[in-house]
């Protein structure tokens, strides 16, 4: 099982790819952990990204897709994975469905969970309300304005691949506003488990 969850912050991708890796047993694939990952190792495609980073500057497409693609070789990835934080444009997204085929694979669904944003600005400031109630502390850059900029980054950069997911024919589309197990049940449906 190969997936993608699309939607903006906020939206319960983390929630949901959680309760997907435990029930199916697959892997979370989140593309900074695997940069550090292959920039600790000393592969080859890590190498290259260390340079980058050590010069200041944003690992290129194509050493991301690198990453991924030596890290879904893997064998805790024998099951299938669900990608984090990647594909964040189309034209990563495009590379990654070269890459894939490359390999004879393809994504079994793209699933995005629709959210209606003032919505989320509101869960996130209950949120930060109830971390610090429990004497926690809340993140940097949960706060109302930090959260609309993120938002309006999502919106021009990663909401295109609304598009072109749909255009491959891969795309489903879900009311990420209903109760967290509802949106949980209908992904497994989509899933035909």
């Amino acid at each position: 099982m190969k997936l993608i969850l699309l939607g903006p912050p906020g939206a319960g991708k983390g929630t949901q790819a959680q309760r997907l890796v435990e029930k199916f047993g697959i892997v979370q694939l989140s593309t900074g952990d695997m940069l550090r990952a292959a920039v600790k190792a000393g592969t080859e495609i890590g190498l290259k990204a260390k340079a980058v980073m050590d010069a200041g500057q944003l690992v290129s497409d194509e050493i991301v897709v690198g990453i991924v693609a030596d890290r879904i070789e893997a064998p805790d990835c024998a099951k299938g994975f669900i990608l984090d934080g990647f594909p964040r444009t189309v034209p990563q997204a495009e590379a990654l469905t070269r890459m894939l085929a490359e390999k004879g694979l393809k994504l079994d669904a793209v699933i995005e969970l629709k959210v209606d944003e003032d919505a989320l600005v509101s869960r996130m400031e209950n949120r930060v309300r109830e971390t610090i109630a429990a004497g926690g502390q809340a993140r940097a850059d949960d706060n109302p304005e930090a959260f609309r900029k993120r938002l309006v980054e999502y919106r021009e950069k990663t909401a295109p691949l609304s598009g072109y997911y749909a255009s491959t024919g891969e795309l489903k589309v879900l009311d990420g506003m209903q109760p967290i197990d509802t949106v949980t049940a209908e992904i497994e449906k989509i899933l035909g488990a």
